[in-house]
């Protein structure tokens, strides 16, 4: 890393600056800088390809850049780090097909993920202390479902399973969510609501929302950056980025 810290990444929950990744001469990363402020919600547009999956693979750990600075609440290096660590400091991520224990019912699901370290059958059996409770009550009144506690999760509609998974990392109290399409597969109608619940958990947390679907970006009202050939095409509202005649060349068309 460079001797003098840019001071927008001191000041910055998470900071790309000349991220570069290559598979077998293929340039997935290119260049890719990228400043989130601390209590910002950014949405990540663009075509396959483009490095929106790579790039959140860099930021939680799993891929190393070839080169570029990768830091996290202005001052940790991730580049340095490996995926453990990277989610202790409380950078979590949602993929876009949900893992839940369909078994277990929704309350437990938020037990089993509260309690990372603990086996499936102790945390069944688990009697919490109240602020654990509390939290698991605040997280089912975040994610909409304090009438389906005691359901089993695989009984959940597909959307419900996505809130749930998201209950998840709630529950684990992170810093910056990682969100992949989180739409993708649900009804208009939870589509609206996954909008109001992203809006209602980025009051308090750092959120990235990687997507395809525009209504839903357009619903976030948020600043949306689009990728192309793993490098930033074109940062700013829905609106500017729409009409940016590359996006429209390469992603949006006519």
């Amino acid at each position: 890393m460079s001797s003098a810290i840019d001071p927008r990444a001191t000041s910055a929950m998470l900071y790309l600056d000349g991220v570069h990744v290559t598979f077998d001469g293929f340039h997935a990363i290119n260049n890719l800088s990228l400043t989130i402020a601390p209590g910002e919600m950014r949405a990540i547009i663009g075509p396959n390809g483009a490095g929106k999956t790579t790039m959140m693979d860099i930021i939680t750990g799993k891929t190393k850049p070839d080169e570029g600075d990768v830091l996290f609440d202005g001052r940790v290096d991730l580049t340095r780090l490996d995926e453990p660590q990277i989610a202790e400091l409380g950078i979590r991520r949602k993929f876009q097909k949900p893992t839940v224990f369909e078994s277990q019912t929704v309350q437990d699901n938020l037990l089993l993920a509260l309690n990372v370290d603990h086996s499936v059958r102790g945390t069944l059996f688990w009697r919490g202390s109240r602020a654990e409770s509390e939290r698991i009550d605040r997280v089912l009144e975040t994610i909409r479902l304090q009438e389906s506690r005691d359901r089993l999760a695989g009984a959940l509609s597909h959307g419900q399973k996505q809130w749930l998974e998201i209950g998840m990392l709630l529950a684990q109290d992170p810093k910056l969510l990682l969100v992949d399409e989180p739409v993708a597969g649900m009804t208009d109608v939870e589509t609206h609501q996954t909008a109001e619940l992203l809006k209602e958990i980025n009051k308090e947390k750092t959120v990235v929302v990687v997507e395809h679907d525009m209504t839903f970006v357009r619903e976030l009202g948020v600043r949306v950056t689009c990728l192309h050939e793993g490098s930033v095409l074109a940062e700013g509202s829905l609106d500017q980025v729409s009409n940016n005649e590359r996006v429209i060349e390469v992603y949006l068309g006519r």
